[in-house]
């Protein structure tokens, strides 16, 4: 019978050579595995010899500590005085600036019927989200120029619409790699979503199953690839999953076989995030919430030179990427992974013509157009406009494989100038985690609503009746930049 530990006695493991935590009331012994944690070993050092539940379970599933610590290093819970006195430090906690500023936002909530765009959506959710998470969910590289002309570059592209055509009966449903879906929409994949709401990924697998619409998982998501396939609506609900390729080709290949069993229907390859780009606004917040909680006080000014102590350059989603393949090729990784599967394969995170024509060659059966929402490498493309590249110098890719786009698009009117250009459908990210994080799966519902409105409401004024009417002519690229006021929110 496994014992119970005091307080007293797991604190005294409280070092790097000899570290417990507790998670849950369950006491670990994760000295071993320090030094091969993805986020490094300081962040799980402040938790040394104490309860760390409450970092922990924003942003891992359930079973990591199962899936990574022998049973061995699995001691035993702590005793019922520890857990009474847990619960109380918990309970007579002082609650933070940011905690309390979330509890006022929270109360002035509007309804969800007065939700009417996307951005409405941000807003509301950008009031009530703690400031760790609005900083991971809106943080992108370097100074966000990549960000922001993802969403401006839509702006650059004007409709050509038929009219005399008949609209009364007006279909936006499609088929997504041989899966039915009500919208030309997928929801992109998007770790940590439980960083806005408790229910995360599990908000998003519930309002996509409502709506009919496609939801990709992350390798990175706060639950479980299993806990999410659960959650379906119906067991014939479609799930894709985004790989994250590990080092070790059996570890992923492990990771491909599980989803690949609980019955994903595809596999989005990332390429464009082997390392973590630099996003600044997500490794200053904890400085930001450090300087929110210091009193005003008048202190004598320091003599002393000031000590450079290093600097936390990984943030919260740095950690995520940091186990992550940087070798990976055409020539090798493309036929390994489709020696190990037989579901649809994706290339996610394409950038360039070049690549997205060796894709083609490399017998995938789709590509991401992508630069990770702005959040790797600054200055790459607007994936609208390597869409629109790839129509004009390639569009037998198009003929050859499928071509999504993601990165920018917030109104149906967007989604509708990437169909026209050749995309089959367009990812949507940053929205769901918004939505879900301020209602819930109600707001997931509520966003698939708004751009079916939008959607059906744009192909109607084109003179589209359906997805197949969408066609190159009717778009065009101009070269002059309209005003854009939004902009200015971004």
């Amino acid at each position: 019978m496994a014992k119970a530990w005091s307080l007293n006695e797991v604190a005294q493991h409280n070092v790097a050579s000899d570290c417990w935590i507790i998670v849950e009331s369950k006491v670990y012994d994760i000295t071993e595995f320090l030094p091969s944690h993805p986020g490094g070993k300081q962040i799980i050092l402040k938790y040394a010899g104490k309860d760390a539940t409450a970092a922990y379970k924003p942003i891992h599933p359930e079973n990591t500590l199962e899936k990574n610590l022998v049973e061995v290093k699995h001691l035993g819970f702590v005793d019922e005085n520890a857990v009474a006195e847990i619960q109380e430090a918990d309970a007579n906690r002082k609650k933070t600036k940011d905690e309390l500023r979330m509890e006022q936002a929270k109360l002035n909530k509007p309804p969800l019927k007065r939700v009417l765009t996307l951005q409405d959506m941000e807003n509301v959710a950008r009031d009530v989200l703690s400031y760790k998470a609005s900083a991971y969910y809106s943080s992108a590289a370097d100074d966000q120029t990549t960000h922001t002309e993802n969403v401006r570059a839509f702006s650059r592209f004007f409709f050509h619409p038929r009219v005399l055509r008949p609209v009364s009966q007006c279909d936006p449903s499609t088929t997504i790699l041989g899966c039915k879906s009500s919208l030309p929409i997928f929801i992109s994949a998007a770790a940590l979503a439980k960083l806005g709401h408790p229910l995360g990924e599990i908000n998003i697998t519930r309002g996509a199953g409502r709506t009919g619409v496609i939801q990709m998982v992350s390798t990175n998501a706060s639950f479980s690839a299993s806990d999410i396939a659960a959650a379906r609506v119906s067991p014939t609900q479609p799930l894709f999953f985004q790989l994250y390729k590990k080092r070790e080709d059996s570890e992923a290949e492990k990771l491909v076989k599980e989803v690949e069993a609980l019955g994903y229907n595809a596999i989005f390859l990332t390429v464009d995030a082997i390392i973590a780009g630099r996003r600044d606004r997500d490794i200053k917040a904890p400085f930001v919430l450090e300087d929110q909680e210091k009193e005003v006080t008048k202190q004598q000014p320091s003599v002393e030179e000031p000590q450079d102590e290093g600097e936390d350059t990984l943030g919260t989603s740095g950690a995520l990427v940091a186990a992550n393949d940087v070798d990976m090729t055409w020539e090798r990784t493309i036929p390994w992974l489709r020696s190990v599967t037989n579901l649809p394969i994706v290339v996610k995170g394409i950038q360039c013509v070049a690549d997205a024509v060796l894709a083609a060659e490399a017998g995938v059966d789709g590509i991401l157009i992508s630069n990770h929402g702005g959040r790797q490498l600054e200055y790459s493309l607007p994936s609208i406009e390597v869409l629109y590249r790839l129509r004009m110098q390639r569009p037998d890719v198009f003929q050859r494989i499928e071509v999504h786009v993601d990165g920018g698009a917030r109104r149906g009117t967007d989604i509708l100038k990437a169909l026209c250009l050749g995309a089959t459908a367009v990812g949507i990210g940053r929205p769901f985690l918004y939505a879900q994080s301020a209602y819930g799966d109600a707001g997931v519902v509520k966003i698939v609503k708004i751009l079916e409105r939008e959607i059906v409401y744009g192909m109607q004024l084109l003179g589209a009746s359906s997805v197949r009417d969408l066609v190159p002519e009717m778009v065009e690229r101009i070269n002059w930049q309209p005003e854009l006021p939004m902009l200015a929110k971004l």
